[in-house]
């Protein structure tokens, strides 16, 4: 029997939403008593599941009211079951489902009990709890039920189980589109995009939740191309678009750098007025701020008028990796006086924050009432921002003795942090040690092998840069190819070190040797140090020169409008000659230029970068 058959709600229960209030509930319940509806057992489940499932602040009373029942349906549990499964207390959804098991009124579990109870193994990421349920459902017959088919493939993704979503799928004779859209889920959510991409294509119908899933996906799985022109296409086919479509496409815009598209896609919301939800304008915020946007960042964050604490979050973490790092840590205050309790991210953005401002004790502080205060135990990502906090400030003894004295054994963020800050204070021997370290745990990790050549280089010890070259030759590893990103009109391009194939590529190298010429004149001298060459100077320069971002600049000064910020995205960390230089040309080019490389932002202006001269 379908537990879950449409019924007309009684007037008085369906007065019930999710703002009403507790003092509204207990009004409410006392008129069903004074009339003696809740004597009806069917009647009394009504207000019991819509209590619930109205607002899960209200789930305590539920409960109250459920104990009150002698005989509860199956869909009074059902809807509980449910209502728990949705909650902060996912386990709670076990008590009601030996309730139905231990009903005396011959109550059977039915299709939905097991669907909700999938799902909420899903939340719980409770793989061994989710095989029992599976044996269950199979044992009551529903293994060949719909939902309870996606519900197990969304289960099984949840838990990082492809394999088995595959099982539960290839058992499926004619899976509806119900399952084949859990499919397209499952697959992108746990990286088989191309076999999600492939089921996608040959569905005979595709719903919204597939194009989300889809869209989902690509952003996901580092292709955010394809996940803009999916959308693109999604429009197109007049699919309909929610927030959870936008979300998804914010985060292309992000990882692209995709500012223009970025502000295309809010336009798009606010055209379309798609309600502004907490995670839809938090992702506004991180899209804003990873774009270098931060003013735009902040407009949307102060103009939302609900905030929970990953928006709080985003945006102290957009001050932080923007240089703004006094400006983090006010917001650190504001939230706190809002009476928002911080998370283990919150605090990776503090300390960052700490870290661009140089306040090393103030840093120190807030990693010790992380426990004392807050009760979060320090993760390892902590460990390696207070290194970093150290290392920046120049106090590389003190990063040492932090690392010796972690609780955990050091990872290799905390040594990369400490090598990077004896590059910058050329440190060779504390250098060396926290690049063997750094090797011990990843031996195929090459920034470690390029970072330790680069300071050989910086002292011409040119035999060791070739010791270092013919290790990561014998282990196979090669320095990845610096790659930069930019945005002109919509578009996104993308430049190699050394590649001249696009097709403004003249019109680039023209813009090169201007730019060569003006930084000569105002005295700019290339720093050859990081190449890793022992080879000429002069085709050292050539090589610098060549440099991906460097390439991408030129292209930013002969397609964008005068006054336009050059934005740009690498996926290395800038090289000292290309940072150096970029301060040169915002300078002798009367341009703002903003490169977002793997390690921070660098706004350049004026001949200065946010930075001060520590990446």
């Amino acid at each position: 029997m379908n537990s879950f058959r449409s019924v007309a709600k009684h007037p008085i229960i369906a007065l019930i939403d999710s703002v009403t209030t507790l003092k509204e509930l207990k009004q409410i319940h006392s008129q069903l008593v004074l009339n003696s509806l809740l004597k009806d057992p069917h009647l009394s489940g009504q207000f019991i599941a819509t209590i619930a499932l109205n607002n899960p602040d209200n789930l305590d009373y539920s409960n109250q009211v459920l104990d009150q029942c002698d005989n509860p349906t199956l869909f009074t549990l059902n809807s509980m079951i449910r209502a728990h499964s949705k909650s902060s207390t996912p386990q709670n959804s076990f008590h009601f489902y030996k309730k139905i098991l231990q009903s005396n009124h011959n109550l059977s579990p039915d299709n939905y009990t097991f669907n909700f109870l999938v799902r909420t193994c899903a939340q719980l990421s409770a793989h061994g709890t989710g095989l029992a349920v599976h044996g269950a459902l199979i044992k009551h017959g529903f293994e060949h039920d719909p939902h309870v088919q996606s519900g197990l493939i969304f289960m099984y993704a949840e838990l990082g189980c492809l394999s088995s979503c595959h099982k539960v799928f290839g058992k499926i004779p004619e899976p509806d589109l119900v399952c084949q859209t859990a499919m397209v889920s499952a697959c992108s959510k746990c990286g088989d995009i191309g076999f999600a991409r492939e089921l996608f294509d040959v569905m005979p119908k595709r719903d919204h939740i597939a194009w989300n899933a889809m869209i989902a996906g690509y952003a996901q799985c580092g292709q955010p191309r394809e996940a803009l022109s999916l959308f693109h296409l999604m429009q197109m086919e007049g699919v309909w678009v929610n927030e959870v479509s936008m979300v998804s496409v914010l985060s292309a815009c992000t990882h692209l750098g995709a500012l223009d598209q970025g502000r295309w896609a809010h336009a798009y919301i606010e055209r379309n007025k798609l309600r502004m939800t907490v995670t839809l304008g938090t992702a506004l915020i991180d899209m804003y701020a990873k774009c270098g946007n931060v003013n735009k960042a902040m407009e949307v964050f102060w103009g939302m008028k609900e905030k929970n604490v990953y928006t709080w979050t985003s945006a102290m973490g957009g001050l932080a990796m923007n240089g703004f790092g006094k400006k983090c840590l006010e917001l650190f205050s504001l939230m706190k006086h809002d009476g928002i309790h911080p998370n283990e991210i919150t605090f990776v953005s503090v300390l960052r924050g700490c870290t661009v401002a140089g306040l090393v004790e103030e840093g120190r502080e807030h990693f010790d009432s992380m426990g004392k205060v807050y009760g979060i135990e320090p993760q390892l990502e902590h460990y390696g921002c207070m290194v970093d906090l150290y290392g920046r400030a120049g106090r590389l003894d003190e990063a040492l003795n932090f690392i010796n004295n972690m609780p955990m054994k050091p990872h290799s963020g905390a040594w990369g942090a400490l090598l990077n800050a004896c590059r910058m204070y050329k440190n060779m021997k504390l250098g060396e040690l926290a690049s063997r370290k750094l090797v011990e745990l990843e031996a195929k990790n090459h920034c470690a092998y390029v970072l330790l050549s680069n300071m050989y280089a910086d002292n011409k010890n040119w035999e060791e840069v070739s010791s270092v070259r013919e290790i990561m030759k014998a282990r196979g590893l090669t320095k990845l190819p610096g790659c930069s990103v930019i945005e002109v009109g919509g578009e996104v391009h993308e430049f190699f070190v050394g590649d001249n194939s696009h097709p403004r590529y003249d019109e680039i190298e023209m813009m090169m040797a201007e730019i060569s010429k003006r930084l000569r004149l105002a005295g700019y001298v290339a720093d050859t140090n990081p190449v890793l060459f022992d080879i000429e100077e002069e085709e050292k320069e050539d090589a610098l020169f060549k440099h991906s971002e460097k390439v991408a600049i030129a292209f930013g000064l002969i397609t964008l409008k005068e006054g336009v910020p050059i934005r740009i995205v690498k996926n290395l960390r800038i090289c000292w000659d290309c940072h150096e230089v970029a301060k040169k040309i915002s300078e002798t080019f009367n341009r703002e230029i903003i490169v977002r490389d793997r390690n921070r932002f660098h706004h350049f202006k004026d001949g200065d970068c946010s930075c001060k001269g520590y990446w």
